[in-house]
This record gives C-alpha cells, structure tokens and sequence, in this order.
C-alpha cells in the first residue's frame, strides 16, 4: 500500500512513516501541510492528514479530504483529529474509502493499521468516540440490547461481521444473529457490502437525531 503522510507535528508524521514502513508499506511522501496534497495524492492508495494543519488550524484536513476524493475517487483518506468533530466525520463518510479517528488511536498499532487498510481498499472506518457521541443522540435505541448496542456500535466504525466476532470475542454465526436483530428492530434493509451498511447505519442515526429533542444542539453534529 502506497501512502502519503501530511501532519505539521514533525514526531507524529515520523511516527507514522515509520509505522508503516514497518509493516511493510510504502510512505510516498510525507508533508508538513496541505499544499502539495493533491498531487502527491495521485500515486497513492490512502491519504493519512491531520484534520488541522497551518496555517489557520481549523478545518484545512477536511476540505483536503474533501478535495482529495473529488480528484481522486479511487484513493482512500484517513482523516486524525485531537477532538471529536462529527460533523466533518459524517459529511465525508457517503464518499466511501474515507475514515476518521481520533489521534490516540495510533497507539493501537494493529486495530489503527486495520483501520487504515479498511478504507484503502474503499471501506469505512469511524472512531469509536465519534460514533458513541452519535450513538448518544438516537432516540430509537430503547429495543436493543446491550450487546445489540455493542455491534451497531462497531457497524457504525466500518467493521465486517468477522471484525466484530474478533473484537467482541463471540462467533461468527452470533455476530449475523445480533446483526439480523439490530437491522431489523432498527428497519434498515440488511446489505452485505460493509461500507453501505455503515451508510444505512448513519443514516438511521441521522433521522433520529434529526426528529429528536436536541436535533440543533450545539455538539458539532450539525453544520
């Protein structure tokens, strides 16, 4: 997997590089902002960029992403954040190949890495904190179980049913069971594809949060 690095922190955009390196990728290029995104972008298979770069710090990451996926539909872009921004997170994930974690993440080497392969190969991948705090504002969840919650939870960050046997330590066949009875106490047509059930799963989440009490709350999740 080719890869590109934009992160102004110089120890966070070694880190990285050499991250990868490591397990046997191939860093393309490594920036310290980004202006040259788009063109580096061009021999890449995932883009890995901060969410705030110079030179205002705000959202400089996100319109990259964002531009990134326009030039260049096929390329996947990771997106790291310090803090929990949902409303860039949902904007971006229908393009599909995007993710978005929290910067801590990182130090998960191996779920970090799986992340990041997921949405090279055009998949999804959300910080679990992005998706409690999406979680959080549905009002529709009363009929789940615990452990139903569990598993829309992790749909939600992009996993595939074997994904989620292997975090939540269960079987494959009790995975498709919890996944057939949170799709449908939730009425969201089960699909097999994992990037379109992460879709059918936000976009439930944003019809409730949407008709709920707090829908234009000030917690980032809408523009």
């Amino acid at each position: 997997m080719r890869v590109v690095i934009v992160e102004d922190q110089v120890l966070l955009r070694e880190g990285l590089a050499r991250l990868f390196a490591d397990s046997g990728h191939e860093v393309a290029a490594s920036l310290p902002d980004a202006s040259g995104v788009l063109e580096a972008a061009g021999d890449a298979e995932l883009v890995v960029l901060d969410i705030r770069m110079p030179p205002t710090f705000t959202d400089e990451g996100a319109r990259a992403a964002a531009a990134i996926k326009r030039a260049h539909p096929s390329v996947g872009v990771l997106v790291l954040s310090q803090h929990i921004e949902t409303t860039h997170a949902v904007e971006l994930v229908p393009l599909g190949g995007f993710g978005y974690l929290l910067k801590d993440r990182v130090l998960a080497v191996g779920e970090f890495l799986e992340a990041a392969e997921r949405v090279a190969r055009g998949g999804s991948a959300l910080d679990p904190q992005v998706v409690g705090r999406l979680l959080g504002r549905d009002r529709t969840l009363s009929e789940l179980s615990d452990r139903e919650r569990e598993v829309l939870a992790l749909m939600a960050e992009g996993l595939a049913n074997s994904g989620i046997a292997k975090r939540l330590f269960l079987s494959d066949r009790t995975v498709e069971a919890h996944v057939r009875h949170v799709l449908s106490k939730l009425n969201i047509p089960e699909r097999e594809d994992g990037h379109r059930r992460v879709l059918a799963v936000l976009a439930h989440l944003h019809a409730s949060a949407d008709q709920g009490p707090h829908a234009a709350g000030d917690d980032g999740l809408r523009p």
